[in-house]
């Protein structure tokens, strides 16, 4: 999709810098050093629980399940949380949506990769704001609580 609008996945430098305000600020969360809970769609209850009750497999149907993103509380369009804006004006970067970035975290298993931010479920287990990542998955990895962010070359 990111080679559609002449972009690509953004690096992990990027998206770094992007998320903290970086090199004129250096910010855990895109909006500032002190955390709100407020400012970003996180902290949501499971759509897997609220769809599949208490005890749910987190089978690869459960968790590719449509309604898992058109729940209310759940996912949220893009700039629904004005506060939840980075320095550069990147809405969402904490929180949201999982978003993959290009990498290869590992190079002993350069099948798996990263997505930074956390999701609107949970942005806080993998580390604070901007610095959330994941690396337990393959880069073929996803289910409804992913998705990416492009990023393009200066001209």
């Amino acid at each position: 999709m990111c080679a559609h609008s002449n972009k690509r996945l953004c690096t992990l430098a990027e998206w770094t810098a992007a998320c903290r305000g970086q090199p004129q600020e250096d910010y855990v969360y895109p909006y500032g050093n002190t955390y709100d809970p407020t400012a970003c769609n996180e902290g949501r209850q499971s759509p897997i629980i609220r769809l599949f009750g208490p005890t749910p497999t987190y089978s690869n149907q459960e968790l590719n399940d449509p309604r898992c993103d058109q729940l209310d509380a759940g996912l949220a369009r893009g700039g629904d949380y004005p506060k939840c804006k980075s320095l550069y004006g990147a809405f969402d970067m904490h929180g949201n949506l999982h978003e993959w970035i290009d990498d290869t975290p590992d190079p002993t298993n350069p099948t798996h990769g990263s997505f930074m931010g956390g999701f609107f479920v949970d942005a806080t287990i993998n580390r604070p704001g901007c610095e959330y990542r994941t690396t337990a998955h393959a880069k073929t990895y996803h289910d409804y609580s992913t998705g990416f962010r492009c990023c393009a070359d200066v001209r």
